[in-house]
């Protein structure tokens, strides 16, 4: 029954114009590990083979379908496909580690709002019998923000690297901030009073223990970063409105943070995108918190649809761009995208509950 669901929503997707696509099951793992970091052999099924190195089943489609079509696709192009992807779940073994995926995937440079309303449409329709909770971010205007503080770009890079891991985010941002007191641990290696006793143990090299050493240093001499930027983050953080009243928050909260401008008038542009296509604007919900704890290569909007009455369920469907991502793959030349998934096994289970 899922897959035909998931046939049945892919072949939607060709009458919006898309072209049906079919990407392996197995990848290079070299090419996900130096996009993600290491970080993803913890979600991913990883094999070895004599010819080819280590291999990956697919996490997901996203990464695949930018490599065909930087290798020749044409532009602007959509592209959809529907098949299996594979998940560890050591933390939640209830969930799947193995189930199907329908995707929708938009490359287009010179209309970014129209793609972004697109997508989001598109998948508003093909759920729309369900009832679904609608929320978006924007995960664009989070790095605009940490870009602009008046800090040094070591603290900036640690803070991006960070933006997909709240809790680890937070203690940064508030020890960057000066609100949070210095581990009595790190601040025996500031003082020098801590001593390595007997040989080194573990991967680091000794050099390496000195560079780390020496940047926390360097990071304790610094300045905590200004009150009234830790503030304007604060308010940024906590924006969770309508989208029109959202656009106005974030417009008022660029007057202190006025690196995020360019970003809020991405995100006007892209409302009234939406409410050209008819979607109701004054219902859905934005977070800018939204979208931080899923795939790390969304960088702009993202959006998901949630089953109210199912809160135990992940999304059902959700999306984002990844400008960055086709960058990485494609060059500087690489088509602007975005995209988003659904998952038709969840579908057909909501279908056919009362």
């Amino acid at each position: 029954m899922s897959r035909a669901r998931a046939l049945a929503l892919r072949d939607g997707f060709v009458s919006a114009g898309a072209t049906v696509v079919e990407p392996p099951i197995l990848l290079d793992a070299d090419v996900l590990l130096d996009l993600y970091g290491e970080d993803i052999r913890g979600r991913a099924y990883i094999t070895t083979d004599a010819l080819r190195g280590e291999q990956m089943l697919r996490p997901d489609f996203t990464v695949p379908v930018v490599q065909m079509h930087v290798a020749g696709g044409q532009e602007p192009a959509r592209y959809t496909y529907a098949g299996e992807v594979f998940r560890r779940q050591d933390d939640d073994p209830e969930r799947a580690n193995e189930y199907l995926q329908v995707g929708f995937e938009v490359f287009e440079r010179d209309d970014v709002a129209g793609a972004d309303a697109e997508v989001f449409y598109q998948v508003s329709q093909a759920v729309g019998h369900l009832n679904l909770r609608a929320a978006m971010g924007d995960i664009g205007v989070l790095m605009a923000a940490v870009s602009g503080l008046r800090t040094s770009e070591r603290r900036k890079a640690a803070l991006r690297r960070h933006i997909w891991r709240p809790r680890r985010f937070r203690a940064l941002l508030d020890r960057f901030g000066g609100r949070t007191l210095v581990p009595q641990s790190r601040a025996a290696v500031l003082a020098g009073t801590a001593r390595a006793s007997g040989p080194l143990t573990g991967v680091r090299s000794q050099a390496e223990i000195d560079a780390r050493v020496a940047a926390l240093r360097a990071d304790a001499e610094e300045g905590p970063i200004s009150g009234a930027e830790m503030e304007g983050f604060d308010a940024l953080l906590a924006v969770r409105e309508t989208l029109p009243f959202a656009v106005r928050q974030l417009r008022d909260l660029s007057v202190d943070l006025p690196a995020i401008a360019a970003a809020v008038r991405r995100i006007d542009a892209r409302a009234e995108a939406l409410s050209a296509k008819g979607i109701d604007v004054e219902a859905l919900e934005f977070e800018a918190s939204f979208g931080r704890t899923s795939m790390e290569y969304y960088d702009g909007f993202v959006f998901g649809f949630y089953a109210a009455r199912r809160p135990d369920l992940p999304p059902v469907a959700s999306g984002g761009r990844y400008d960055a991502l086709t960058e990485r793959l494609g060059g500087a030349g690489a088509c602007p995208a975005v995209g988003a998934v659904i998952r038709p096994g969840l579908v057909a289970e909501l279908e056919a509950s009362p």
